[in-house]
């Protein structure tokens, strides 16, 4: 599709969903008021014109630092934790007065990785944040950094706000960064161009990607920032990477920062996750034959095809499925403990359900709770 016709779909897009970083919203270190009134100056205008805004916005632990007297970004997950119980209040009301001035209620949705990886968690996450936005509310999300640990985490809110978009079926994703979009090298490199398009991976070809803002109190970075281009335009969602600066600019439509072009179609929000943030708490070796029904035929997996357990995980966890050579083919999300499984393999689903119970009569792995790794 040519560019033209992708911001044309941004520009009329109904749904939408904006990610700021603390970046973005602070000033030496600080929260910035001038700042966050600003975008939800630019967002209300958007909403007062018949348009629905989820905004993932960063900012809680940056927000925390002063009044904890803090020199930088805590490094440690408790001190980070403790940071963002502080400041996720500061952030919120910061939002709240600015969005009343234009007459707009806000909403916090604090979620976790576990919120979009167990089915009946995403399906409620859904459900609240849908109904916001019918009641015309603007949802302020962020990752619940007051309870997440580093097992559950989504890492950074560019990832989250890229499965956002797709939990509220938003057709587009605007990342709003402290660059006006990606470069081929360091923005501040002399001789450094701006990337207009990014069609697929070969157009990333030879750019160098940065790992830290300039701020120095966002946990993301440009490679982050990519990364949820790729999760999002895979699953069928434009994307726009611009500054804050242009924020209206970018709703707009108008050619500003990188525009990065759907190369997918929508998919489980789930699986998603699955496949691009889940960590795996184990293995579970196949046999040829399963590899080959869950590769080659998509099926579940059942215990008769499973010859080994490796790690510690419990029933819902993610685990890689392996070939006998140890190379991973897919993964998904186990419906047994790791301490249940060994007794099964081998086994018949009938063969259980005759000596230990109907209850194990059921799929190791369930087919739509897995995501194909090596085709």
């Amino acid at each position: 599709m040519r560019s033209t016709a992708l911001r044309e779909i941004v520009a009329g897009a109904r749904r939408l969903v904006v990610k700021v970083g603390s970046s973005s919203l602070t000033s030496n270190g600080h929260m910035d008021a001038g700042r966050v009134d600003a975008l939800a100056d630019t967002l209300a205008a958007a909403r007062l014109g018949g348009r629905e805004i989820v905004l993932v916005s960063s900012g809680a632990i940056a927000a925390g630092i002063a009044p904890l007297a803090l020199s930088r970004r805590p490094r440690d997950l408790a001190t980070a934790q403790a940071a963002a119980s502080v400041g996720q209040g500061t952030l919120l009301a910061e939002y709240a007065s600015a969005f009343a001035a234009h007459g707009l209620t806000v909403g916090q949705v604090l979620l976790t990785a576990d919120d979009l990886a167990r089915r009946t968690h995403y399906r409620n996450a859904q459900r609240t944040m849908l109904r916001l936005l019918e009641l015309g509310v603007v949802p302020i999300v962020n990752e619940n950094d007051t309870v997440a640990t580093d097992e559950i985490r989504f890492g950074d809110n560019d990832r989250l706000a890229a499965l956002v978009a797709h939990l509220v079926h938003a057709p587009v994703l605007v990342l709003l960064s402290d660059v006006e979009g990606l470069y081929d090298g360091p923005p501040n490199r002399p001789g450094a161009r701006l990337v207009a398009e990014v069609r697929g991976p070969q157009d990333l070809e030879g750019v160098r990607i940065g790992r830290t803002g300039s701020s120095g109190v966002g946990l993301g970075g440009m490679v982050t920032k990519v990364e949820a281009a790729r999760i999002a335009t895979s699953a069928g969602v434009t994307v726009v990477l611009a500054g804050a600066s242009r924020a209206a600019a970018a709703l707009a439509g108008e050619p500003v920062g990188t525009l990065f072009h759907p190369t997918g179609a929508r998919r489980s929000t789930r699986l998603l996750w699955l496949r691009h943030l889940s960590t795996a708490h184990g293995r579970l070796v196949l046999d040829d034959g399963a590899v080959e029904a869950v590769v080659e035929r998509r099926k579940s997996l059942l215990p008769a095809g499973i010859v080994a357990v490796d790690g510690t995980f419990s029933a819902g966890d993610p685990v890689d499925l392996c070939d006998e050579s140890g190379h991973t083919v897919a993964r998904g999300l186990v419906d047994y403990d790791a301490t249940e499984l060994p007794a099964l393999l081998g086994r018949s689903t009938r063969e259980l359900a005759a000596t230990l119970g109907p209850a194990y009569e059921r799929e190791v792995v369930h087919r739509d709770d897995l995501v194909i790794l090596r085709s």
